[in-house]
């Protein structure tokens, strides 16, 4: 296959390419193969995989390809490549969490949503990198070499499902899965100019799968975390959770999702005289001016394109920045994570090392709930009037790699986290969100607008997303990376292990 055809492949969205391999206009194989092809120039500098099993999807890819022959329906994602966040667990692939204590570990079971894209036809890719154990929104972690952004390489894609988004980002799979406790899936969207949708608490389905108290630090937040898509177009997000949504035992808050139709909302229709409150720094943060631009000319598209009536709000509670930290350490295995630190602790992230071993009192716990159960109540007043909420995704545009963070915002001295909180909040309520591309700052670096609506209006959210969209279209933009030119990325000599496949113990 010459590298266009090859190139011509990998920029398909997923519909398309679903649709062609069902058609037999394309099959399975080819489609891997032209993935893999493409990841093998790319990724020497991205960095978005840590850890790729071409056999193993190669093999896969023939046995869809063999059932299509056969004139079997293998499911709405037939043959998609596509890649898993390395703190997602796989059975037979290794998943390292980012993290020195998990380097050789292979589970032995998948996690829901590895059972359900399986079972939809995808081709899993391998795991993308991600910091370790998720406690972070860039690209870094102490395993790997570090995530780079394609828009600009000396940038950080965000986090902590950096390799999910530079992935899809730079064509190197068309969907991947991320998990978002406080931003993690809409953060790295907005960095990379990409759809990322946090459904509702409890349409998909979190179950830890090898997780438990044999495994110490993944064991995930569970009031937080969510899993959910990164992918180039709504329509692709809404093909993604007609395969993650619904409900599951293992999951004790997963819920029903008969009153969603995931692919239809991806229409776009019917936006006119909705009602959104707007919020350019959740009267609290520190705000990049270009962020600001950006994204109040997005605002401007609702509301002169899509006929929403728009208001500048003000959500009215306090930064709940600090209660979040705590609610995070309150879900967090401290006993296990501490266990980790003292045998492992020089070579883990030493912000998460300086978490684990914090002295926390039971009373940061409990009032961090006070402080959870007023922003979900004022949220709950202020969708009362309100369809939907929209704020920027992140404070700032993409900024270098190997920091947390920027401790200076718009002439503002902030903690280095400060820059991801727009996000957190609708983890604290449980609200459906989505970032998707407002547009791009002078530097050519994307910008991401956040799309928060009521209590379980998933559908809604997906349905204004894609009439934006339509209205200001993005996916016809690509980074260009020396990948796109005929040439190879250049090797990095950053000391940390090198991807590898890694298909069994």
């Amino acid at each position: 296959m010459d590298r266009a055809a090859r190139d011509e492949i990998c920029r398909m969205s997923a519909t398309e390419l679903a649709a062609r391999i069902r058609k037999s206009e394309l099959s399975p194989l080819e489609a891997v193969d032209a993935v893999l092809d493409r990841t093998d120039d790319a990724d020497t500098e991205l960095h978005a995989y840590c850890t790729t099993v071409p056999d193993q999807a190669r093999e896969r890819a023939r046995r869809i390809g063999e059932r299509l022959a056969h004139g079997e329906d293998v499911g709405p994602l037939a043959g998609v490549p596509m890649g898993v966040k390395d703190l997602i667990t796989t059975r037979g692939i290794r998943t390292t969490s980012g993290s020195p204590a998990y380097e050789d570990f292979v589970p032995d079971e998948d996690d829901i949503v590895v059972e359900r894209v399986l079972g939809a036809g995808a081709v899993v890719l391998g795991k993308t990198n991600a910091t370790e154990f998720g406690y972070s929104a860039v690209g870094h972690n102490p395993l790997f070499p570090t995530t780079r952004n394609p828009w600009n390489t000396a940038m950080t894609p965000g986090g902590s499902s950096a390799g999910s988004a530079a992935a899809v980002a730079a064509g190197l799979g068309p969907v991947a899965l991320g998990s978002d406790g406080g931003g993690s899936v809409r953060v790295p969207a907005a960095h990379c100019g990409l759809v990322g949708f946090k459904a509702a608490m409890g349409r998909v389905p979190v179950w830890p799968g090898c997780r438990d108290e044999r495994y110490p630090g993944v064991s995930g937040w569970e009031s937080l975390e969510h899993i959910g898509p990164l992918t180039r177009t709504v329509a692709d997000a809404a093909l993604m959770m007609s395969v993650l949504a619904g409900p599951d035992p293992r999951d004790r808050h997963s819920i029903p999702c008969d009153d969603v139709d995931w692919t239809d909302r991806a229409r776009g229709t019917g936006t006119s005289g909705l009602r959104v409150a707007y919020s350019a720094d959740l009267g609290y943060l520190a705000v990049d001016p270009e962020v600001r631009r950006v994204v109040g000319a997005a605002v401007e598209v609702l509301e002169r394109d899509l006929g929403c009536r728009v208001d500048a709000v003000d959500p009215g509670w306090d930064d709940p920045s600090e209660a979040f930290a705590a609610l995070i350490a309150a879900e967090t295995d401290l006993t296990g994570m501490r266990r980790l630190a003292d045998t492992y602790g020089e070579r883990m992230s030493p912000h998460l090392v300086a978490m684990m071993r914090r002295p926390w009192r039971a009373e940061e716990f409990t009032d961090a709930n006070m402080v959870r159960k007023a922003v979900v109540n004022r949220t709950a007043r202020l969708m009362s009037a309100y369809d939907l909420f929209v704020t920027p995704t992140a404070a700032v545009p993409p900024f270098a790699v190997g920091i947390q963070g920027p401790e200076l915002i718009d002439g503002r001295v902030v903690a280095d986290t400060a820059w991801t909180g727009f996000t957190f909040p609708a983890n604290l309520t449980g609200q459906p969100a989505v970032s998707v591309p407002a547009g791009w700052t002078g530097d050519g670096l994307p910008v991401g607008m956040q799309i928060v609506g009521r209590h379980l209006a998933d559908a809604q959210v997906l349905r204004v997303a894609a009439a934006f969209e339509r209205a200001a279209p993005w996916a016809h933009r690509w980074p260009d990376g020396p990948w796109d030119r005929g040439q190879r990325a250049p090797e990095e000599s950053e000391p940390s292990n090198r991807r590898r496949s890694a298909t069994s113990r």
